[in-house]
């Protein structure tokens, strides 16, 4: 059976070049870079040369970059090391953000900080004027995700990022999916902390980075023997960091072909899904969305059972995000949106990757009208709908 994976936005292969790299440094080059022999010095300066690829990618100097376990602790440094520094007051976010921000928040909520979560129009867009509406004397930190990881949709991070520095107040994004994928220049941008996740741009799991700007001023919520500047304590992953260094490189040399390459694949599987599928909507913002996601939703269609049925054809996908697709809840972006539990639940995301061919987009296209034809043949809700459907008609008739 074929197999064909669109479920990007969730994890990328390890590219070849990259594995290549990193196999050294498990079994020739495996010292501590705290060490002061030479293995540990093989290992430091394989290290800092990662940090400065990471850096490049975005615009950054390498010293404004420490490497974390992932996005998500990232995402918790930033906004943490934050609120610790200033001990009290308030952070702006918005109500779709992944939950490494909103969890997060949410636990500092119950330490005594009070956060503010910006609502969004239906494409999932943040409107500026909210952000300068919501700040106060007390704002310690506006978090806003550069990209949404279910819908796509790109946020005007320039625009927000420049309110926040007016007003002197810390900027975080989160551009886990972003990044790679969209062109960011975080000094041009005004962005004072960034997170970063290996293993969506084609590298290792379990290794990421967060930017710091020169002068902001955060503190360590993990403790220990001082690494990565005081900021994040314990021994590097070195392989880890080597693979995201090399992932970084090729995301940047290539993102002048792989970009223009995803839109093609993506308007297309956009275009074609809305004309062969009655009553199939996108969700997201049309234009100013991720390269390389489509989200749909079809009406009288239960989500989990349409991503069942494309695997059983050999196709992977997923509903939306993959921290939190084992969950029974709606999706709180969907939501957000302003879907209602139904139209949420009846969802679809594909992502797609460098690898993905206009072959596969063709079989993907053949076999989806397929399967929302058949899963809606046994729907309850399509039913239903129909009659509706003719009442009308009857109704107009007369």
């Amino acid at each position: 059976m074929k197999r064909i994976y669109m479920d990007h936005a969730a994890t990328t292969q390890v590219d070849q070049e990259v594995m290549e790299v990193m196999l050294p440094y498990f079994t020739t080059y495996y010292g501590n870079a705290s060490s002061f022999h030479s293995y540990g010095r093989e290992a430091h300066d394989a290290m800092e040369d990662a940090r400065k690829k990471v850096a490049e990618l975005i615009g950054a100097e390498s010293d404004e970059i420490i490497f974390t376990a992932g996005g998500t602790e990232a995402d918790n440094i930033a906004i943490k090391g934050v609120a610790y520094k200033k001990e009290k007051g308030t952070i702006i976010t918005s109500s779709i953000e992944h939950p490494a921000v909103l969890e997060t928040c949410r636990a500092l909520e119950r330490e005594g900080f009070n956060v503010t979560y910006l609502p969004v129009d239906r494409f999932g867009m943040v409107q500026p004027p909210d952000v300068e509406s919501a700040k106060k004397d007390e704002t310690i930190i506006i978090s806003i995700m550069h990209a949404n990881n279910e819908i796509g949709t790109v946020q005007p991070i320039k625009e927000i990022a420049k309110i926040a520095s007016e007003n002197g107040i810390p900027f975080h994004a989160d551009a886990v999916q972003s990044a790679g994928k969209v062109s960011i220049d975080v000094k041009r941008m005004n962005i004072d902390l960034l997170s970063l996740s290996s293993h969506k741009i084609y590298g290792p799991k379990g290794v990421g980075a967060l930017y710091i700007k020169k002068g902001v001023k955060i503190n360590p919520i993990i403790h220990g023997g001082g690494h990565e500047r005081g900021l994040r304590s314990s021994t590097e992953n070195i392989p880890g960091i080597v693979g995201f260094g090399k992932a970084c490189e090729l995301a940047k040399k290539r993102m002048d072909t792989d970009v223009p390459y995803l839109i093609k694949l993506r308007d297309k599987l956009i275009n074609n899904t809305l004309d062969k599928i009655e009553e199939s909507y996108l969700n997201g913002h049309s234009t100013k969305r991720l390269p390389n996601n489509a989200h749909f939703r079809f009406t009288a269609i239960e989500g989990e059972s349409l991503i069942m049925s494309l695997d059983d054809k050999g196709i992977a996908a997923s509903t939306g995000s993959a921290c939190s697709s084992k969950k029974l809840e709606p999706s709180h972006v969907l939501m957000a949106i302003g879907l209602n539990e139904v139209e949420a639940h009846g969802s679809l995301r594909l992502t797609l990757g460098r690898e993905n061919t206009d072959e596969e987009l063709e079989y993907v296209l053949e076999a989806l009208p397929e399967v929302v034809e058949r899963l809606r043949e046994i729907s309850p809700l399509w039913k239903k709908d129909l009659e509706i459907e003719k009442w009308r008609k009857e109704m107009e008739k007369r």
